[in-house]
């Protein structure tokens, strides 16, 4: 995954966000954030009761991710995209703040695309089922918030060269939807559409 592949940096900048195309291969580095339903439905009761994020959220990225238990000798368990649909009533007030970027597997509901445009946030796809690759690149972890969720805790996670697809645009330009259109229209047809 690393040849071809372009480097960016996290957290995000809007113009790094903005520039990325849907389809791109990416190798991201620097510091992400781990978080998934328990610790986003905390975060909207928060939020609704006037309270702050336990982080800040300009330009961060979000892995909607699970790990396994950590081996000897490891920062972090075998570590899986997990559905990101199950994020996505969450998501928009979350682009809002500031958030720049999400990672997870599967398709997002067109409010969360529209936010993404509003934002001008990327969503970045990563592989199901290659945990165990996915974790190489993480090279440290510190909990960050609600650790009485355990695996659903925030985590801060310092990653190099973590394997990406960009899933959906700043533009709202989305694989998923192309992948669609070409499976059913056939590449020459998809090709005119695009």
């Amino acid at each position: 995954m690393k040849e071809g592949c372009i480097k960016v940096h996290a957290p995000l900048s809007a113009e790094v966000a903005r520039s990325l195309a849907c389809g791109q291969r990416v190798c991201l580095s620097g510091t992400i954030l781990i978080a998934r339903d328990a610790a986003h439905r905390r975060m909207a009761e928060e939020l609704s009761r006037g309270e702050s994020l336990p982080f800040d959220p300009v330009g961060a990225v979000l892995f909607y991710g699970g790990p396994a238990p950590t081996p000897p000798g490891h920062a972090i368990g075998p570590i899986g995209p997990t559905t990101s649909a199950r994020m996505d009533p969450y998501t928009p007030v979350l682009l809002r703040l500031g958030i720049r970027g999400m990672i997870g597997k599967g398709k997002r509901s067109p409010e969360v695309v529209a936010a993404m445009r509003e934002a001008g946030a990327v969503y970045f796809g990563a592989t199901g089922g290659a945990a165990a690759l996915l974790a190489r690149s993480v090279k440290a972890v510190v909990t960050l918030a609600y650790e009485d969720l355990g695996t659903d805790a925030v985590c801060l996670l310092e990653v190099v060269d973590f394997p990406l697809v960009v899933a959906v645009d700043a533009r709202g330009n989305d694989l998923y939807e192309q992948g669609r259109a070409k499976y059913i229209n056939g590449p020459d047809q998809t090709a005119k559409e695009l």
